[in-house]
Parts: structure tokens; C-alpha cells; sequence
């Protein structure tokens, strides 16, 4: 049996900044996971707007007709919610989880109850996810029907405390939700101790909790005491970070020493990074892309692609039948890659197999972006807008500031700049047919698509999230910015696909790195390098799928709002 839960605190003028301060998660939250979002539905999603202010001006809005006594209640903080066994009928205890139907189910009732009982003396609202089981914070402003300012009229005595709670049950029986013992004689429980209210919807001492509900509540300590000790790890990490710098570059300059004097080598380099290098996508054992299929055994390859039949061995072969290009472009375009010494030991293993003269590398040549093609971009923006649910404000501003645009095959072109800003490379993204792969000549190990929110142009960065593509980039900065607003701090979403093309020199001064990759394995090699980082889950296979399920749903509840006011 699942209960409804409804709990009330009276809030004076001086005690309202430290319940928002709670409630908007502005200080430190134990048992509270920092990787869940929480979601504000009534009032504004501005961070710097203070609660104080919002109380202040609806009382405002109406002339008191006597002095406000200094003692008075300037608000009212309700808490609502159920018991975890209505959120998880089938694992009531697993802590911080919930069926997505119900939530709504129960969202929707309760923000109509609000509406209805309340208007718009409730200031803020907010639903809370981040915790053991689901609840609402919300802010009623106790103005009578004249506008005079009395939580007595509303809250005073027993009688009308069980008139409040009374109201929410017929509501929630809608939905299923049961109501306490009415009558017990059970002192009220304060909105301080909801967490020890897990399974029952009355007034329970801590005897009367049964072995779930015991369960339940040490499901919150653990997760607690988890955080604790990630944070006090991630300390340790921090303190130790400057001494593994110097010891790691002390390592790098004995590397350069020792192959600068090296004059012979053994083995060529690794087909596998040379053809990651060249854009291609390791898939069922076969590198694929640019209309190849290549199988590498070893330093030979084969191109396995319909009508194709060749046969290599080495870099530097692999490289120029991939590019298309003759010997000296290739070694160009390996020292631009892999270094000087990379291209000595590719020409090293070329010269023992066919005993040729080794080919002095030119200068390399600059990567070549594709050809804009302006005609095309309304289809890319209805693409990216329609079909990828990304905001046509974020559309516009990508493409304005130069890094989106359309090419002459309707795709979208992401631009991949190094850390200076200068395009190295491009990520296409079909529209026709969802096909994606880089284009030609990409630096793929040192140019990333990325772009920067909140905060000033001359901040310093405080915070990197990293995503697996260009569009995932998009569709998780969106997230945040629909449910969290501009941030105050700056910080940069960067497309990133292997946690091997890290920009290191960049993240390892930004102190919060949260990595939204979908594979736990790569999460924790970023995590072995960047000690500061923390995973984000995604609750749909994918941060797209979920910003486009996410819009849909605010467009319904925005629909259902205006069926209301008609």
C-alpha cells in the first residue's frame, strides 16, 4: 500500500535564505547525487534570482493595512511526495530510482493541486530527483483573499493542518495514493524528518518503520558516505597532481633523448593508430570509411571494398592508399601526425623491405575545410532543429559564429579547431541518411569541436563536459541550459570520441571535468588521467535522444497550460 506524503514548515523572514539555499542546492548536499538533475516548474530558472526577493515582492504586490509584526510568517515551505513503493512498486528499496509514468503521473496531479489551491501565491516550485525517493519543495506566500499577510488563516491549529493534508489525499487518490491514519495521535513530523518517512505516509516513529523502510534509509547513508569518500579520493588525487606533472615530463624528456639517439628501428609503426589517424571507424575487426575496408594482419593490410583488391605493407603505404597521394605527401602527412622520428622509422622499415632511398619529407600541407554551400543550410537547420530537437537559437549561433555550416552534399559540417582556435579538421554529419564520419585531412588528434557557455568571454574556464560527437555536444549543453538556465561560470563542451585525444595541457587547469561518454570503460580511463573528473549518466541510450524526449514533454505541459487558461 503507497501512501501520500504532505508536509508543512513555517518560514520567518530570516530563515527563508537557508531553506532555498537547501532546496536550490547551493550548498553541500550529503546524501544528495550531483549527477541528477533537479527541476524547477514554477518560477524562474535565473540562479541569481534569491527566493527572499520573490517572497518580498508578492507581498508587496498588496498593501498591508497593518504593520507586518517581525515575528511574522513570511512564507510557507511545503514538502510533498509518496512512498517509494508508488515510485518502484517492484524494488521499493533501491534507492534514488524511479518508473518514469509514475513520476509524471504524480507530477502532473500535484502541480494542478498546487494551481488550484494556491495560484500564484506559490512563488517556487521545484522537483526534486537527486535524492532517495522523489519529492517537491514549494513556496506558498500566506496572503488572504483581502492580500493581508496571515499563515494562521491557513495553517493554524491541528484542525487545519489535517485540512491541508486532507485536500492533497483527495487528490492523490487519483492516482492510487492512499492517506495515513487520520486522527493519530502520533506527534506531527516536521519537513526535518520526511527522510525518516520512507514507506508509511503519517506521523511514524522510528519503531514502527518496518525492515524496507530500514533499508531504504541505509541506502541513503551509504550513498553519502560513498560521495564522501569519491570527494576525499578526489582531494588526495588533487594534492599529488603537481608532483606527477614533473615526474611525467622528466619521463617525456628521457623518451626524446633516447630516440634521438636511436639509428636503427626494429618494427614500423602500428597500422591500427596510423589508420585511426586517416578518420577511419574500427568496426567487426575492419577499419571502415572514405569507401574502404580495410583488414590489417600485422604490418600488412588488405582493402577489402568491392572492387577493390589491394594489397600493402607498412605506414607508409597505407597512408598513401587511403589519401590517395604519392610517397612524400604520405611521410608529410606521417610527420604531421606521429613526429619526426615517427617518419624515420616508417622510412626505416620501407627502406629494409625494398631497399629504396629514404624521401626527405616536404613541409606539410594545410588541412582544406569543405566548400561551404549556403543553399543547403536551411535543410541542414531543419535537420538539426526538427529532427535533432536543438533549439533554432543554438542553431543560428553555431552557424554564426562559424561552427556549423552546409557543404554541397546536404551535410552538416562541424569544425574541429586545436586549442588556438585554428580549424584542423571537420566531423560531417549526413541529413539524408544519418551517415557520419570525418572528413579528409582531419587532425583528429589535435583539433576537437567545441564551443563555450555562460559566463564572461575573459573568464576562466571552471567547468569541461566532454561527449562522444558534435551533436551529443549540443544536445547535452541544451539540457542544461533548458533545465538550469545560462550558468554564472564558464564553461566548454567538447566533442571528444577516444580518451586517447585529450587536450591534457587544457583540462588538467579547468578544477570540474564531467565526462558524459556512454561506455563506463572509457569514463574510467579519463578518470585514471584526469583524477578531477566525474561520469554524467544518461537516462536514454543517448544525451540527443533525451533533450528530444525532454522538449517533448515541456511542449506538452506548456499545451496543457494554455487548455487550462482557455
Amino acid at each position: 500500500m503507497s501512501y501520500a506524503i504532505a508536509r508543512l514548515k513555517k518560514l520567518k523572514r530570516g530563515n527563508i535564505s537557508g531553506s532555498a539555499s537547501h532546496t536550490a542546492r547551493e550548498r553541500e548536499t550529503p546524501n544528495a547525487n550531483p549527477t541528477q538533475k533537479n527541476i524547477r516548474f514554477i518560477g524562474n530558472l535565473d540562479p541569481d534570482e534569491r527566493l527572499e526577493d520573490l517572497v518580498l515582492a508578492k507581498i508587496g504586490e498588496h498593501e498591508q493595512k497593518r504593520k507586518i509584526r517581525t515575528d511574522a510568517v513570511y512564507c510557507v515551505e511545503l514538502l510533498l511526495s509518496a512512498s517509494p513503493s508508488y515510485f518502484r512498486p517492484d524494488c521499493p528499496t533501491q534507492a534514488g530510482y524511479y518508473e518514469p509514468q509514475k513520476l509524471d503521473n504524480w507530477l502532473e496531479v500535484t502541480h494542478q493541486w498546487l494551481a488550484d489551491e494556491y495560484g500564484d501565491r506559490i512563488v517556487r516550485a521545484e522537483l526534486h530527483l537527486d535524492e532517495a525517493t522523489p519529492h517537491i519543495h514549494a513556496y506558498f506566500v500566506p496572503l488572504d483573499d483581502n492580500g493581508q499577510l496571515r499563515c494562521n488563516h491557513f495553517f493554524d491549529g491541528r484542525q487545519k493542518i489535517h485540512e491541508f493534508q486532507d485536500s492533497y489525499y483527495h487528490t492523490m487518490r487519483l492516482i492510487g495514493l492512499e492517506r495515513g491514519i487520520k486522527g493519530s495521535k502520533a506527534k506531527h513530523q516536521d519537513i526535518k524528518d520526511f527522510y525518516r518517512i520512507v514507506e508509511e505516509g503519517r506521523d511514524l516513529e522510528v519503531d514502527d518503520l518496518n525492515v524496507e523502510q530500514l533499508k531504504a534509509k541505509a541506502a541513503d547513508r551509504d550513498r553519502a558516505t560513498q560521495r564522501k569518500q569519491e570527494m576525499e579520493a578526489t582531494a588526495k588525487a588533487l594534492a599529488l597532481e603537481n608532483e606527477q606533472l614533473k615526474r611525467r615530463i622528466e619521463q617525456l624528456e628521457q623518451d626524446n633523448q633516447q630516440l634521438r639517439k636511436l639509428t636503427e628501428w626494429s618494427t614500423d609503426l602500428a597500422l591500427d593508430d596510423v589508420a585511426w589517424e586517416l578518420g577511419l571507424n574500427h568496426d567487426h575487426q575492419r577499419w571502415k570509411g572514405h569507401g574502404h575496408i580495410i583488414n590489417i594482419d600485422g604490418s600488412s593490410f588488405s582493402d577489402l571494398a568491392p572492387g577493390s583488391h589491394f594489397q600493402g605493407y607498412g605506414a607508409i603505404d597505407l597512408v598513401m592508399h587511403v589519401n590517395k597521394c604519392n610517397p612524400t605527401s604520405a611521410l608529410a602527412w606521417l610527420g604531421e601526425r606521429f613526429g619526426e622520428a615517427a617518419v624515420q622509422r616508417a622510412v626505416y622499415a620501407q627502406a629494409r623491405r625494398m631497399t629504396s632511398e629514404i624521401i626527405q619529407t616536404p613541409p606539410a600541407s594545410q588541412f582544406t575545410p569543405p566548400i561551404e554551400d549556403k543553399t543547403n543550410w536551411i535543410t541542414v537547420e531543419h535537420y538539426l532543429s526538427q529532427k535533432r530537437g536543438i533549439p533554432s537559437d543554438c542553431v543560428q549561433m553555431l552557424h554564426q559564429q562559424g561552427l556549423v555550416y552546409a557543404d554541397g552534399q546536404q551535410n552538416a559540417v562541424f569544425v574541429m579547431r586545436d586549442q588556438q582556435g585554428n580549424p584542423k579538421g571537420a566531423f560531417l554529419q549526413g541529413t539524408l541518411n544519418d551517415v557520419s564520419g570525418y572528413e579528409l585531412g582531419t587532425h583528429r588528434r589535435g583539433s576537437w569541436f567545441y564551443f563555450h557557455l555562460g559566463g564572461k568571454a575573459n573568464d576562466e574556464t571552471s567547468r569541461a563536459i566532454l561527449c562522444p560527437s558534435p551533436v551529443e555536444t549540443i544536445s547535452l549543453a541544451m539540457l542544461e541550459y533548458l533545465t538550469k538556465g545560462i550558468s554564472a561560470s564558464r564553461t566548454v563542451f567538447i566533442a571528444i570520441d577516444d580518451p586517447k585525444n585529450l587536450p591534457l595541457e587544457r583540462l588538467q587547469n579547468i578544477p570540474h571535468v564531467q565526462v558524459a561518454f556512454y561506455e563506463l570503460t572509457a569514463a574510467r580511463d579519463v578518470k585514471a588521467i584526469l583524477p578531477q573528473s566525474q561520469q554524467l549518466k544518461c537516462e536514454t541510450g543517448d544525451w540527443n535522444t533525451q533533450l528530444v524526449n525532454f522538449s517533448r514533454q515541456l511542449q506538452q505541459r506548456q499545451h496543457q497550460g494554455q487548455q487550462l487558461v482557455l
